[in-house]
């Protein structure tokens, strides 16, 4: 299993797909993903992270950065 920190809280996200589930027979889905935002910065965020984006606006790195400490 690979994992890569959340750019938003930090937290340790898992990677499916790397060399470590080459023989394994575990299909858990990826926790997260990199966006690229409207300023062009990329940011890998866990699912809760992607969630707490605002929506009525397009997101920037400001806003992962207002990420950070939050409490789920």
């Amino acid at each position: 299993m690979t994992t890569d920190p959340c750019d938003g809280c930090g937290r340790e996200v898992r990677i499916a797909g790397g060399i470590g589930d080459m023989w394994s027979s575990d299909q858990s889905a990826t926790g997260g993903m990199t966006l690229e935002l409207a300023d062009g910065t990329e940011h890998f965020l866990c699912s809760d992270c992607i969630d707490a984006l605002p929506d009525d606006r397009e997101v920037q790195a400001a806003d992962v950065a207002g990420l950070e400490g939050r409490d789920d």
